[in-house]
C-alpha cells in the first residue's frame, strides 16, 4: 500500500506541544505598531523585544516616504523576472550602493534573502565540495543541497574540524567554505579572518552570509570574502536579498541561478526602502551605536540576574532553557507582563531558548521593562539562575 505523504501533517509539532501546556507563542497577529517599539496584540500594547529591525528603520519617515513614492511611480509589482521585464533603475542603483557598502565589485539583489542563498546551488558542479558550519542558516544548507556537488559539515566554529575535512577531501574539484558571519539564533560570530586564512591555505573560496551583520557590525569589511550574501529584511528595513562579489561571479549567478531567473524581481517599494535605509545608515551613525549600547545593557542586565546569554557577542541575545516546555512557560510569563520575545527550539535552534533583540528605537525604560519582567518571571516560576556570571563582551564593528 502506498504511504499517504500528508500523514505527517497529523503529527504533533512544537506548536501543538506548547498549546498543550497553555502556551500560544506562534503565529500571533499584531494589529498595529505603536511608537516604533511596541505592537498591539489582542488589544494589548506589548513591548516588542524580538524584532530583527536592528536599526529601527522600518518606521523611519524617510524610508516610508521612499517606499510610498516608489509605489506611486511604479505600482505594487514589476510583474516579471529581472532577466525579462522586471528590471528597474531602482534595482541597478541599489545593487551599486550595496556593492559599495559591502566592499565588493558588484551585487545582485534578489526577491528574498532565502533566494540569495538558494542561488549558491548554481556554483556547485558534480566534483565540487561545500564545507558548511553545522549551524549555518537553513537557506545556506538548502542552497548547497540543491547544487550538484557534495556537502560536508564541520562542527560549529571548529576550525580544526574544518581543516581535517579539507585535508581529507579528494582533489579535482572546487572547494567552498560557507558560513554565517553572525549566527542567527545564538548570536555568536564566525572567525572570519581565520576562515579566510584556511581558505587560502586549501585553495578554497569563502562565502559569507552577512544577513544579521550588514549595517550593524559589517564584519565582512576587509575580510576578502569571495562572495557575500545577505538579507535586506533586518537592518535595511525592507524585504529581499543580495549577492555581492567580483563582477564575473555576480554576472554568472544572475544568469544561472534558478532562484533569480525564475523569481519575480524585488518589488519597487522594497528596493526604494532599502536605498533610503542606506542613506539613513550613513547619515545617522548614532543608530548603530544605540543598538549596540542597548545590546550590551541587555546582555549585562540578564547576566546580572543570572541568565547566561553566551555565546552571543552581538545584538542577538539568547537565553537557554532545559526544554521547550520550560522555555514556553517563561515566554508566556513575559508575554503576560507585556514583553514579546521569540520562542525557539529544534530544528530552528539547537536547543530550547528565548531569542531577544532591542532596536535603536528602544530606550532605557524599555530595557528596564524587559529586565524587570525576566526577574519577576524567574521568581514566579522558580527558574534556577547563576548570579556569578561575568559581564558580556560585545563584538564591535570594524572602524
Amino acid at each position: 500500500m502506498p504511504v499517504d505523504p500528508f500523514a505527517k501533517a497529523g503529527l504533533h509539532q512544537a506548536e501543538d506541544i506548547l498549546k498543550a501546556h497553555g502556551v500560544d507563542a506562534y503565529h500571533r497577529s499584531a494589529a498595529e505598531r505603536t511608537g516604533d517599539s511596541h505592537v498591539i496584540i489582542d488589544g494589548r500594547k506589548i513591548l516588542m523585544a524580538g524584532s530583527n529591525d536592528y536599526l529601527g528603520l522600518s518606521t523611519h519617515p524617510r524610508v516610508i516616504e521612499a517606499a510610498v513614492t516608489a509605489l506611486r511611480r511604479f505600482g505594487t509589482t514589476v510583474s516579471g523576472s529581472r532577466v525579462l521585464n522586471g528590471t528597474l533603475d531602482l534595482h541597478g542603483e541599489l545593487e551599486a550602493r550595496l556593492a559599495a557598502h559591502l566592499g565588493q565589485e558588484a551585487a545582485a539583489v534578489t526577491t528574498t534573502g532565502f533566494g540569495a542563498n538558494l542561488a549558491l546551488a548554481a556554483l556547485l558542479g558534480r566534483d565540487d565540495i561545500a564545507f558548511g558550519d553545522a549551524r549555518n542558516h537553513v537557506s545556506l544548507v538548502e542552497g548547497v543541497r540543491l547544487g550538484l556537488g557534495k556537502a560536508r559539515t564541520f562542527r560549529h566554529r571548529d576550525l580544526a574540524d574544518l581543516r581535517s575535512k579539507l585535508a581529507a577531501a579528494p582533489s579535482g574539484g572546487g572547494r567552498l567554505i560557507i558560513t554565517d558571519s553572525v549566527f542567527s539564533m545564538d548570536g555568536d560570530v564566525a572567525d572570519l579572518p581565520a576562515l579566510r586564512s584556511i581558505a587560502d591555505e586549501y585553495e578554497a573560496k569563502l562565502i559569507v552570509d552577512a544577513a544579521h551583520d550588514m549595517g550593524v557590525l559589517d564584519l565582512t569589511a576587509g575580510i576578502r570574502a569571495d562572495l557575500v550574501t545577505g538579507s535586506l529584511s533586518k537592518s535595511f528595513a525592507s524585504a529581499g536579498g543580495v549577492l555581492a562579489g567580483p563582477a564575473g561571479y555576480v554576472r554568472y549567478l544572475r544568469s544561472n541561478a534558478r532562484s533569480i531567473l525564475f523569481s519575480i524581481a524585488m518589488p519597487p517599494a522594497s528596493a526604494a526602502a532599502a536605498l533610503a535605509a542606506l542613506d539613513v545608515i550613513a547619515a545617522e551613525p548614532e543608530r548603530r551605536a544605540r543598538c549596540l549600547e542597548l545590546a550590551a545593557g541587555l546582555h549585562d542586565g540578564l547576566r546580572a540576574l543570572g541568565f547566561d546569554t553566551r555565546p552571543s557577542t552581538t545584538p542577538i541575545v539568547p537565553v537557554r532553557f532545559p526544554d521547550l516546555a520550560a522555555a514556553g512557560a517563561f515566554w508566556a510569563a513575559l508575554f503576560a507582563a507585556g514583553v514579546y520575545t521569540n520562542l525557539a527550539g529544534p530544528p530552528a535552534a539547537a536547543h530550547a531558548m528565548l531569542r531577544l533583540t532591542l532596536t535603536a528605537n528602544h530606550d532605557d525604560t524599555h530595557l528596564d521593562t524587559v529586565l524587570t519582567a525576566f526577574d519577576e518571571a524567574a521568581r514566579r516560576l522558580g527558574t534556577a539562575r547563576d548570579p556569578a556570571l561575568p559581564a558580556a563582551t560585545l563584538t564591535v564593528p570594524h572602524g
